[in-house]
């Protein structure tokens, strides 16, 4: 799912290239995309395009006559740029967006379709859409610790919470826990002080340095590689790669659809966290710690 870095990427080239430009049509591929009714959709063609913001990982499309458009990409959702009155692709289309100045293509490589697009009029109707998140750039430490503190959750649920954190999903997550050398599964209630002052720096220095390193990336071209797994990360999506760190390999923690990725050695003390399938499927046997398992792989007992 496009998190924080990837959706200000979109929006820094979406602002580039329609901001000022008049809405012509709106092509809809699939009745299921559309989430609202009123006003009709139809109603946003023929506006001019004044502003775009993020709406925790939601784009947001400021129109004349305070008309938004509210595009959430969900997991495979991705934006394209394409000459004016492109073909919306047959198997991944969902929607086209058309301005003198090109086409924003919106595609979905998932049989889910969870893409979800709703227009609607005024700024409370904008807010109601967004989870309420604190954005993690802007908060303070002080702010930080208070939302923060406001669940019993571990790091790694408290962070992707959208109703605690904006725009901060599985990948970001991954890596602002191995910046901040802790675990995934550490209780929000049991941070310290300093604990927290070391997760809101690891935070916001991922986040800044992910999103910088994006915009280099695309330079002038229309990002078309938008993915939650890069080489470069440290953890996230890098089960049994080794650390950038200290080489030990990473683990992961499956849970419902999603998977916490970490270091044992640089975030647990060595320890392995428990996956709950591979623990009933071991009964008892389920290793403690990183050598271990290590001692297993390789036959040492």
């Amino acid at each position: 799912m496009p998190e924080l870095p990837d959706v200000e990427v979109y929006l820094a080239h979406l602002r580039r290239r329609i901001v000022g430009e008049t809405l012509d049509r709106v092509r809809v591929a699939t009745p299921f995309l559309v989430r609202s009714f009123e006003p009709p959709l139809r109603s946003a063609e023929g506006k001019r395009v004044r502003e775009l913001r993020r709406v925790g990982k939601r784009i947001a499309f400021g129109l004349d006559d305070d008309l938004w458009i509210v595009l959430h990409l969900m997991i495979a959702g991705r934006l394209r740029w394409r000459e004016r009155e492109a073909k919306i692709p047959g198997k991944v289309g969902l929607a086209a967006f058309d301005f003198s100045s090109g086409t924003v293509l919106l595609t979905e490589a998932s049989t889910k379709k969870r893409a979800s697009l709703h227009l609607v009029r005024g700024e409370t109707a904008v807010r109601d859409l967004d989870p309420g998140g604190i954005e993690p750039l802007d908060a303070d430490v002080a702010s930080f610790a208070a939302v923060l503190r406001s669940e019993r959750h571990t790091l790694k649920r408290a962070l992707t919470d959208p109703h605690l954190f904006s725009g901060i999903g599985n990948a970001y997550s991954d890596e602002i826990l191995w910046r901040a050398r802790m675990s995934p599964m550490r209780p929000t209630s049991a941070m310290t002080d300093e604990q927290i002052a070391i997760l809101h720096a690891a935070t916001q220095s991922t986040l800044r340095e992910w999103t910088d390193r994006l915009m280099a990336e695309t330079g002038d071209e229309f990002p078309e590689k938008v993915t939650a797994f890069r080489p470069e990360m440290a953890v996230h999506g890098r089960y049994r790669k080794p650390c950038p760190d200290c080489g030990a390999p990473v683990q992961r923690v499956a849970y419902a659809e999603n998977e916490a990725n970490y270091c044992a050695r640089c975030q647990t003390a060595g320890k392995l966290l428990a996956d709950r399938s591979l623990s009933r499927l071991m009964h008892g046997d389920w290793p403690k710690t990183l050598d271990e398992l290590e001692r297993r792989r390789t036959g040492n007992r």
